[in-house]
């Protein structure tokens, strides 16, 4: 369990941070980079929750609950980039993300598509309130993605943290669709139009 007594310590005043494992490393440091990509992310999906409901009569199993179970997701991908697998480390005392999570987001996802029409051309990010804030909320992930496997090229990084936020921007993606009234008000591109 986590206590914070105290929100300022002073200690990141020279410009340094500390990683779960208790190493410091600067606060431009890539790693730290793309757990705080990853809390950018969540907080996006915060704004999305604003929009969400759970429209299905009995308050469970809707967008909302979906959210929310990803945004626990996401507090647990920011703590396994906060402390780097090492070989010395005991194996599965970190909290890492796990192929189970990666593999609801499919099992969501496949559900999710089979309530939509094929696209036949890209959407524009936009349409209702809830849509255009999963669009901003993939956008973002797609970001921290990028950070995790460059940072994943420099030092050792779960693998499943990379699938599990390539999955999350795909799911962010139809979600965004679904709630465009399940893409018949989804915005879209036409190529050349302004031309």
């Amino acid at each position: 369990m986590v206590v914070l007594n105290k929100i300022y310590t002073k200690t990141g005043d020279d410009g340094s941070t500390a990683l779960g494992s208790g190493e410091r490393r600067p606060k431009h440091d890539l790693r730290i980079a793309a757990y705080g990509t990853v809390d950018e992310t969540n907080a996006c999906i915060g704004l999305c929750l604003l929009h969400a409901s759970n429209g299905n009569g009995n308050g469970e199993g809707g967008p909302a609950d979906a959210l929310v179970a990803i945004q626990n997701d996401l507090f647990d991908l920011g703590a396994d980039l906060a402390r780097p697998p090492s070989q010395d480390s005991d194996a599965g005392g970190e909290l890492r993300i796990i192929d189970a999570q990666v593999a609801r987001l499919e099992t969501e996802i496949d559900a999710m598509t089979r309530q939509l029409e094929p696209l036949r051309t890209f959407v524009l990010p936009g349409g209702s309130p809830l849509a255009a804030h999963l669009h901003l909320a993939r956008t973002v992930a797609r970001r921290a993605e990028r950070q995790i496997v460059e940072l994943a090229e420099r030092e050792p990084v779960n693998p499943a943290a990379a699938r599990y936020v390539n999955r999350l921007s795909d799911w962010l993606f139809v979600a965004a669709r679904l709630a465009n009234d399940k893409g018949a008000s989804d915005m879209l591109w036409v190529p050349g139009k302004n031309r």
